[in-house]
């Protein structure tokens, strides 16, 4: 086991499970959150060599209509994830959990875990009902965050258009690489990108579908009605972002994903609880696209190179 290791390395991509967002119901929380642990979480790390975990839950319940209620829903987890951190500094980070649709209420809540919590970002997700990332009633948070030249992690979504599609197959099975690739297209069409240009986007999953369909996005972009918005394309827009691994560690994704994206560009991530550290660790060295230094720079250096107090 002790080659497959990788010591040092930080997860962006690593889930907890709060009590408040357990009684809440959170994202129909399965049996991997329901039985999520601190000491579960540190196992999986050490027995991969994983340094640092940055954490995050996979989403608000999406069920909460009210306002108020996501807001203190999402007080809450932070609160929780900064007591982690506070516990075990050397051990984990965290991403603020955000009460969006909710502007004003978001917008607080970036004020209090960025200022106050002293988090490393905020989490974000593809979509929230019919709007996606990128969508101009957004725009406020991301001036806030521009302004604080912040990490925006993003964790996919499933829009209320596409819920329960097939039966027999999870929403995340297809969704969740699908509305992925929805959101960064409308991050990039609608000219988010270039107006916020000091964020730091990253993607899960190596982008969802992006790569398998970048075609058709760059002849998108060539079109008269996208020319002043991408003056450059498509593609220095979407090699901006940052890609993490989780549940992408082999070869195919990886191949296709480095077609489009710099390698100072891929981090590490893992899905925990959903997959494990030492699964992304071993797959990501045995998928044979990234060489020795390559894989070492993915595992800590290149999160580490927008996140200055992990160098």
């Amino acid at each position: 086991m002790a080659q497959a290791t990788g010591k040092g390395w930080i997860d962006v991509h690593h889930h907890i499970a709060p009590p408040a967002y357990l009684e809440q119901g959170g994202a129909g929380v399965g049996s991997h959150l329901k039985t999520w642990s601190i000491a579960k979480s540190i196992a999986d790390m050490d027995e991969a060599g994983v340094a640092t975990s940055i954490v995050s839950i996979t989403q608000l319940a999406k069920h909460i209509s009210g306002d108020a209620q996501r807001r203190d829903l999402a007080r809450s987890c932070n609160d929780y994830a900064a007591k982690l951190v506070a516990d075990h500094p050397s051990r984990f980070g965290m991403f603020t959990a955000l009460p969006l649709p909710d502007i004003d209420g978001t917008l607080k809540e970036i004020e209090y875990g960025m200022d106050v919590l002293k988090a490393d970002g905020v989490g974000m997700y593809t979509c929230y009902h019919d709007k996606w990332m990128g969508d101009p009633a957004f725009d406020p948070v991301f001036a806030e965050l521009n302004r604080r030249k912040a990490i925006i992690y993003v964790h996919p979504s499933v829009p209320d258009c596409c819920l329960n599609l097939m039966p027999g197959v999870a929403d995340a099975t297809i969704e969740f690489g699908t509305d992925t690739t929805r959101a960064i297209t409308r991050m990039i069409f609608s000219g988010t990108t270039r107006r916020f240009p000091d964020i730091r986007v990253i993607w899960s999953h190596a982008g969802g579908t992006m790569p398998y369909l970048i075609e058709r996005f760059v002849r998108m972009a060539e079109m008269a009605q996208y020319k002043k918005i991408l003056p450059e394309g498509f593609l220095p827009e979407a090699k901006r972002f940052f890609y993490d691994i989780a549940q992408t560690a082999n070869h195919t994704t990886l191949t296709c994903a480095r077609e489009i994206v710099p390698d100072s560009h891929f981090v590490f991530g893992t899905d925990f609880p959903y997959r494990s550290s030492i699964d992304h660790v071993t797959g990501l060295k045995a998928a044979g696209v990234f060489n020795a230094a390559e894989i070492e720079a993915i595992g800590r250096s290149n999160f580490a190179a927008i996140a200055p107090k992990y160098r």
